[in-house]
């Protein structure tokens, strides 16, 4: 079973920047991505950023250019830099690893499973509040 851990989260003004980073618990997944979702209040989960293997990120619209998505040299660590902060967002910040997506819009759609066995995993997330 894999497992991330994820830190960073917590409250900050308009305009301000947060750091998070999620660790894998194991390696040698060299074909998954590791990413973010977020969940604000009362909507869908949705993807915002991924890395894969070779460094290559895709990112949502609504965080392209504030938000960077980065990773250690272990291939198991990844941080997202999120500069510019608004209070839209605002919400539950959720790590995941799971095969790379073509489209990052659909990613994590089936919740990563595929009759009822898991293919990709999700972290107990960490909260950003971003007050104005």
């Amino acid at each position: 079973q894999v497992q991330l851990a994820e830190s960073g989260g917590g409250s900050v003004q308009a305009g301000g920047a947060l750091r998070l980073s999620c660790t894998r618990s194991i390696s040698g997944i060299s074909n998954y991505c590791l990413g973010w979702f977020r969940q604000k209040a009362g909507k869908e989960r949705e993807p915002i950023a991924c890395i894969d293997s070779d460094g290559r990120a895709k990112y949502a619209d609504s965080v392209k250019g504030r938000f960077t998505i980065s990773k250690d040299g272990t291939q198991n660590t990844i941080y997202l830099q999120m500069n510019n902060l608004n209070p839209d967002d605002t919400a539950m910040y959720i790590c995941a690893t799971a095969p790379c997506p073509q489209d990052l819009t659909s990613w994590g759609a089936g919740g990563f499973s595929k009759l009822g066995v898991p293919f990709g995993f999700w972290g107990q997330g960490t909260q950003v509040t971003v007050s104005s």
